[in-house]
Formats: C-alpha cells, structure tokens, sequence
C-alpha cells in the first residue's frame, strides 16, 4: 500500500502536469502562432528581399491603398449576409426538429450533420454542379421554358460566393439554435398554453425570446467561418467575387509577400476578435436577462 505521502506527491504531480496541459497548449498552439505572425507583419519585402528591421509600413499600405479597405468593407457585408440567410433558413429547421419527439429527433439532427463530415472541396464541386453553366438548375429552367439562356448570376460572382457559403454552413447555424430550443424548460410552454396563449404568442413571447442567445451565437459562428474563407471565393467567385480571404491567400501565395499577408491576417483576427465579443456581449447579455 503507498504511502500518504507518495500519494500526495503523485496527485500532485498529476494536479500540476493537467494545469500544465490547460495552459500551456494554448498557449503553443494560439498566443505563440499569434504572436509570431504580429511581429512577422512589422517586417518588409522590397522585390524579392525580406527586411528584418521593424516597421508599420504594411497597415500603412493596407489603410492607403485604394483597394484593400473597399475590398474588407464589402467581405463583411458578404458575410453578414452569410449569417443573416443561415439564421433565417436555419431557425425553420432547428425549431422543426426541436419540436420532435423520441429518437427521429436526434436521427434526423445525425442526418443534417452528415455533410460536415465530407470533403470540404467535393461539397463545393457538388454546388457548382447544380448551378454552373451546364448544372442541374440551368437545364431544369431550360427544360421548363422558363429561361431560354443559361442564368449567370450564380456563376462565378459574389453571389455564387454568398449562396454557396450559405449551403456550406447552414448546419453551424442550426445547430446552436437547436441547442438553445431544447434548453428553453417545456413547462413555461405548458404555463403559456394554461394561460390562454395561442400557439403564434407562445412563439414570439416565450419561444423566440428565450431562443435569442442560440440564434446570436449562430450568427457569430457562421460570420466568423465565412470571412475566414479563402477556398468558397477562390473556387465558386471568378474574377468579380474577390474576398478579403483571397487577398491573404495570393500575399501568401502569388506575391510571396508573407509579412503583408501577415499584416492582413492580424487586421482579420482583430476583426474576428471584435466579432467574438459583440456576440458574447448580446447573446450572453441576453441570456442573463431572461
């Protein structure tokens, strides 16, 4: 039998080695990776040399030119955009599914989660399959004499971009409204209905409100998963969908400008950061007040 003493030491030992874990993986894997792309941004390129010596002149160049700012502006309304169809296409589904009963809840739920577990690329394949040129929708509205032409205004443009994004991350939206539904406590539905509500009030006084936090934290979740998309612009967008996240890519990539990319990437994590903290203001506010 061990001793006390050893056993202390042992818990001890393990006590500190799991505070270790906590703390320092994300800090390797988070703040250090951070960190190094911040002081990376404060480097130059001129033509094909690196310059090591500290300087603002990428946020210079990014607030400056003509063309980065317009560019962000509109990636954040694409975006909001993203979040506003996924909330309103999203909370239809999660409520739907909320209202079941038994296991056809959940199997569905599995059902609809399925496609996250496929290939990010071969999703993207499958859409523009359905909306290219020669895709399913063109050939059904053709087929129907509805058009005489190929539509283009799914094709390789911002909308291409905002629709496919949408399909994309539906899920991430219906997911935390779902969540947020199942929480809301089925006897202050059963009070509402003893009290005379009919089943619109229910809706919009106890359901909806109660709901708030869910559908704030989806949209977060989905705004942030948009505007860090690179591949969605680059393979469904064309010339005339250009995202902020391509412009990081091609810095990384086709310019080989790494500490302007660098630079880039901090102004999105600000953004993303900022976005992070207004939806934990309004969605947790929200639920403290409920």
């Amino acid at each position: 039998m061990a001793a006390p003493a050893q056993r202390i030491s042992g818990d001890t030992f393990w006590r500190g080695f799991a505070v270790l874990l906590a703390y320092g993986l994300p800090i390797f894997f988070i703040l250090l990776p951070l960190a190094a792309f911040l002081v990376y941004s404060l480097f130059w390129v001129e033509g094909t040399e690196m310059h090591y010596d500290l300087t603002l002149v990428n946020y210079r160049r990014f607030f400056t030119d003509e063309i980065y700012v317009p560019v962000l502006r509109q990636t954040i309304v694409l975006c909001l955009e993203v979040a506003a169809l996924g909330i309103l296409f999203g909370y239809p589904v999660a409520y739907f599914l909320s209202s079941l009963k038994g296991r056809k809840k959940y199997m569905l739920l599995m059902l609809l989660l399925v496609p996250l577990l496929m290939s990010y690329i071969i999703k993207m394949y499958a859409i523009r399959s359905i909306l290219g040129g020669n895709g399913f929708l063109n050939k059904a509205l053709i087929a129907l004499h509805i058009v005489d032409q190929p539509l283009t205004f799914f094709v390789f443009n911002l909308n291409a971009v905002l629709l496919t994004l949408t399909v994309l991350l539906l899920p991430f939206a219906i997911l935390p409204i779902f969540l947020s539904l199942e929480r809301i406590p089925k006897s202050l539905l059963e009070a509402s209905a003893d009290l005379g509500a009919s089943n619109g009030q229910c809706f919009f006084r106890v359901i909806l409100p109660l709901s708030i936090p869910g559908v704030v934290s989806a949209a977060t979740f989905v705004f942030i998963l948009a505007i860090g998309d690179f591949l969605t612009p680059q393979m469904v967008g064309g010339q005339s969908g250009f995202t902020f996240g391509r412009i990081i890519y091609s810095q990384f990539g086709f310019a080989y400008n790494w500490p302007f990319g660098a630079a880039l990437s901090v102004i999105m994590t600000a953004l993303v950061t900022v976005a992070i903290a207004i939806g934990f203001r309004f969605g947790g506010r929200k639920a403290e007040t409920l």
